[in-house]
Parts: structure tokens; C-alpha cells; sequence
């Protein structure tokens, strides 16, 4: 139990660090939508785009391997070992990379940035940084350093916004944006290799165990590389059939939907490190135990959400962003929110299918989810718009869903509090027509009807007694300060 009281109060600091990282994209948003021409913001949005494709590619999922072979190490002399030879591998992956953008730089600058050369070049060193930085981070959330896990993304997250709208509210542009990019990563690099290094030192490894590492790494490269797809290739493909400003309209409302997300990233930070120790021990029962609790508090929280980002998604924009985007880009956020929703649930089923070691799996739906993304995209997206890539991510979601229940089944069958969900679908459903009356427009009207929704929310769950006594208190130990090292 003393462990289950460690692993809510990691998921309560997570969950605060989510909330707060989630915060920089509604910061952000007005500066760059306001001071930046649509063109020069689709621009911005198709680097961060690319930032996210890279490392996935070249970094033959070695982050998460570290995760999964070295979590339950104890040795340090072993950890040592594993780290450096996945740092070195990735180190030399991402120079790789780095060097052949930099190289083709003007035929990637005329397809993706409008021709812009400074920033297609500024682009390839930033990469190379970035990917040195997923190593790094995965050793603190490997060895479950949640202290300063945390504290490095929130320091990286608002020197970044910081920097950039700094650049961009003096008049540097795109440029000044993008270079803000390189100074964010690489500060965050120095400081956590100075943490590592304090830490375990420096050794040059042998690579004895970089056959099993990427034995387990690279089959996740497809099932990545599929996700990024999903996920982030609608811009591309926006970009290609309706041309650059369409981007700029699509990702704000893409954007806000997205916020749901940050109910999943403590448990799928949390969940692979601590289930791999619990399936090491043979200790089948807590992993139900805890997935099912962990299931059941993301969806109290995601429900709500999808249901309050929908009514509020027009005029939280209209705050956010010039009336031309809001107006163009509104009806994107509910797909995006429910489809965020879905993946969340999607997290629970495939750490049972990774705890096995059984990657194949996750990179065979994330394929097959990638090819029905790509053919719906080019079959919707010029018939409905940018509505139609917002569809596609969510019938592709729903369809990955699916298949993570059916080969998680096979292992460690994971059952859905049906009750449960249907008293908070009906609880949010109450709470939306809070919003629809009140028809809030200006930021303090809406934060204010926010606010009341949360408790009106609560209080309904409450009274319909969606929580168990265990659950409430495995709540309340989420919420209080955790005291932990690292």
C-alpha cells in the first residue's frame, strides 16, 4: 500500500505538471496567431510537426526501451552501462539525421517551410538537440526521478514560451520563434546531462546489450512513426491539398482539443515503469488493480472535459486567436477532444500488450491505424475540409481502441467500469447545459463558468456515488504533496 500511496502522489505531481505545460499552448497561441502572418504561423506549426517526426524515426524507440530493461534495475554499474549505450546510439542517430537535413535543406524548405532556407537549417541543428534531450528525460522517468522530471519540462516549457514570445513581440518573426526553439533545448540538455552526470558519472559502454535493446526498440519505430501519422501528418497533407494558411486554421482548434491530453500524460509517464516492476515479481493482480483505478480517474476527468472544450471551443478561439481562425477553425476541437479521449483509454490497453514485451502488437495496429488514417485523410479532407482530418483522427483512434481490447484480452484482461462511465456521461451532460445557459464570451465569464461546472461536476459524481471509499482515498493521496526523493 505505502507503494500505491507513492504511485497517486507521482500521479498528483504529474498531473499538476501537465496542467501547467498545458497552459503554455493557450499562452502561446494569441502571441504567435496575432503578431505572425498565417503563412509564417503555418510555418511554426509544420517545425513543431517536424520535431515531433524526427526523433521518432531516428531514435529507434531506444527512450523507451530504457524504460522497460532498465526500470526495475537496481545496479548502478548496470544503469550506467544501459544509459550511455543508448544515449551514445541515439547521439549518433540524430548527428545522422541532423547532417542530411542540413544537407537537403532547399528541396525540404520549398515543400514544407515556404521556401524559407534560414529556417529549414536552424531546423537541423534544433533537431539534433531535441533528440538528445528524449534519452535524457526517459533516465529520470526510467528511475521515476518524478521531482525532476517534472521540474526540467516546466523550466524548458516556459523559457520556451518565454523566448519565443519575446522574439516575436520585439519583431524577430519566424525566425526569432524558431531560434528561441534552440535556445529552450539546449538548456535543457546542459541541465539535465549535468543532473545524469552528478549522478551516475561518465563511462563509455560496451554495448553488450544493444542487440536486445533494439530488438525491442525498433519494432515500436513503426507503430511511432504510425502515431506521428495519426496525429500530425493531417498538416502535411492540409498544406498539400488546400494550401499553407489552412494549417494555420486547423491547428488552434487542434491544439485546444488536445488539452485532454493532459489527463493521460501522468499515468502513460508513470504506468510503463511501475508495471514492468510489478510483472517482473510475478504481481499480476496489482497491474489490474492499478489499471483499473487509473482507467477510471483519467476518464472522471476526460469526460467532463470533452464535453466542456466542445460547447467552449468558439469562444475560448475567439479569445485566443484573430475571428478569421476561430471562425474557420472551431467545429475541429470536439473531434479533437473526444479523439484525445479515446487515445487516453487506448494508453490503458497497450501497456498491458508492452508490459509483455509483445511491441509487435502495438506496431501492427499503429500501422494498420496509420494507412486508414492516410486513406480517409485523402479521401475527406478535400470534400469536407479541415473538418474532415478532425473525423479521421477520431475514427482512427476509435479503431486502434478496439484492437489494443482484443490482443490486451489475450494477456491481462482489463474490464471497463461501465456503471461508472454512463453516471459521468450523465453528470456532464447536466453540467453542459450549465454552459449553454450562461453562453459565456469574455475569459473572466468563461473561467468563472469553468470553475462552477468542476463543482457542479463533483458534486453530481458525489451524490451518485461513482467512487468507492478505496478510491476516494487513493484520490486524496494524489492530491496531497507528495514527499519523495528525486
Amino acid at each position: 500500500m505505502n507503494e500505491f500511496k507513492l504511485y497517486a502522489q507521482r500521479i498528483g505531481l504529474v498531473g499538476i505538471t501537465n496542467a501547467l505545460l498545458s497552459i503554455n499552448v493557450l499562452v502561446l497561441l494569441p502571441i504567435l496567431t496575432k503578431n505572425l502572418s498565417i503563412e509564417d504561423y503555418s510555418i511554426w506549426v509544420q517545425a513543431n510537426v517536424t520535431l515531433t517526426l524526427i526523433p521518432t524515426v531516428v531514435l529507434l524507440g531506444l527512450p523507451y526501451t530504457m524504460v522497460r530493461f532498465l526500470a526495475a534495475e537496481e545496479i548502478n554499474d548496470n544503469r550506467k552501462e544501459g544509459f550511455y549505450t543508448i544515449f551514445i546510439a541515439c547521439m549518433l542517430m540524430s548527428l545522422l539525421a541532423c547532417t542530411l537535413i542540413f544537407l537537403l535543406a532547399e528541396p525540404i524548405s520549398s515543400i514544407l517551410f515556404n521556401s524559407n532556407l534560414t529556417i529549414t537549417r536552424l531546423l537541423s541543428v534544433i533537431i539534433f538537440v531535441e533528440c538528445m534531450n528524449y534519452p535524457c528525460l526517459s533516465f529520470f522517468r526510467t528511475f521515476l526521478r518524478m521531482k525532476v522530471y517534472s521540474t526540467i519540462l516546466i523550466v524548458k516549457t516556459y523559457l520556451n514560451v518565454i523566448l519565443v514570445s519575446w522574439f516575436v513581440l520585439t519583431g524577430q518573426g519566424i525566425i526569432g520563434a524558431v531560434a528561441a526553439l534552440l535556445v529552450t533545448s539546449t538548456t535543457s540538455f546542459l541541465i539535465m546531462a549535468y543532473l545524469i552526470i552528478r549522478d551516475i558519472g561518465v563511462k563509455m559502454p560496451d554495448f553488450k546489450h544493444l542487440r536486445e535493446y533494439l530488438a525491442f526498440g525498433v519494432p515500436t519505430v513503426p507503430g511511432n512513426l504510425s502515431s506521428w501519422i495519426i496525429n500530425s501528418s493531417a498538416c502535411y497533407i492540409i498544406s498539400i491539398l488546400l494550401g499553407t494558411s489552412f494549417v494555420g486554421y486547423y491547428s488552434p482548434g487542434y491544439s485546444l482539443g488536445n488539452v485532454n491530453l493532459m489527463f493521460i500524460g501522468p499515468f502513460s509517464i508513470l504506468l510503463s515503469a511501475m508495471l514492468t516492476r510489478y510483472y517482473e515479481n510475478n504481481n499480476i493482480k496489482d497491474i489490474k488493480l492499478i489499471l483499473n483505478y487509473s482507467s477510471k480517474y483519467f476518464l472522471a476527468l476526460a469526460i467532463p472535459s470533452t464535453f466542456g472544450l466542445s460547447l467552449l471551443s468558439k469562444p475560448l478561439l475567439m479569445i485566443l486567436s484573430p475571428a478569421e481562425i476561430a471562425n474557420n477553425g472551431y467545429l475541429i476541437t470536439p473531434f479533437v477532444a473526444l479523439s484525445a479521449m479515446i487515445y487516453g483509454l487506448y494508453t490503458f490497453f497497450a501497456e498491458i500488450v508492452s508490459v509483455k514485451k509483445r511491441t509487435d502488437i502495438t506496431g501492427t495496429i499503429w500501422i494498420m491505424a496509420a494507412i486508414l488514417n492516410l486513406v480517409l485523410n485523402f479521401t475527406f479532407i478535400p470534400r469536407l475540409g479541415i473538418l474532415g482530418a478532425a473525423i479521421t483522427i477520431l475514427i482512427t483512434y476509435t479503431f486502434a481502441l478496439l484492437l489494443s481490447i482484443y490482443y490486451s484480452s489475450r494477456y491481462i484482461p482489463l474490464k471497463m467500469n461501465t456503471g461508472f462511465i454512463a453516471k459521468s456521461i450523465f453528470a456532464a451532460s447536466l453540467m453542459s447545459l450549465l454552459i449553454i445557459f450562461a453562453n459565456p464570451s469574455g475569459i473572466i465569464e468563461i473561467l468563472m463558468v469553468i470553475a462552477v461546472c468542476a463543482i457542479f461536476y463533483t458534486i453530481l459524481l458525489l451524490i451518485l456515488r461513482a467512487f468507492s471509499k478505496e478510491e476516494l482515498d487513493f484520490i486524496k493521496k494524489a492530491i496531497k504533496i507528495p514527499k519523495m526523493d528525486g
